[in-house]
């Protein structure tokens, strides 16, 4: 069992993170699934975020786990902290091809000063969905920052 009673409102305290961050808005990422240590955003394809094959960019990709690592760990985090990625390794294991696009977000080990998580993307299409990257993303606690929100 993750880290209950922590705070109970971590649904809304995600999507309104979520709400906040312009990044995640420019590549039309969608909140999709919220649960204590994990996160889901989904994003269709656009060819403005595509590299020179037409193939999903890997900022593109990194940006949806990053996200979706990130907000994973905002659902086991006291209210008044906060969760900064400090280091990310991504895989790209295959080519970013797809109507639509899933990043799962998921905490691998909890923490009071750092939270490692593990992601995974997927390219959606009408057959099975694809691996296509994973990542594993190192986010460091923050506390007593009064400049940061959410």
């Amino acid at each position: 069992m993750w880290h209950e009673g922590k705070n109970p409102d971590f649904r809304q305290r995600v999507q309104e993170n979520f709400n906040r961050q312009p990044a995640l808005a420019s590549i039309r990422a969608e909140l999709t699934r919220v649960e204590q240590g994990l996160v889901e955003l989904e994003m269709p394809f656009s060819e403005k975020l595509t590299q020179q094959h037409g193939w999903l960019h890997a900022g593109a990709i990194s940006a949806g786990l990053d996200g979706a690592c990130a907000l994973a760990a905002h659902t086991l985090i006291e209210p008044d902290v906060f969760a900064l990625t400090i280091e990310f390794k991504i895989n790209l294991l295959s080519p970013g091809r797809g109507e639509r696009f899933l990043f799962h977000g998921e905490i691998t080990k909890p923490g009071s000063t750092i939270i490692v998580a593990d992601g995974r993307a997927y390219a959606l299409t009408d057959g099975p969905a694809k691996l296509i990257a994973s990542m594993t993303s190192t986010l460091m606690i923050v506390r007593g920052r009064e400049d940061m929100q959410g």
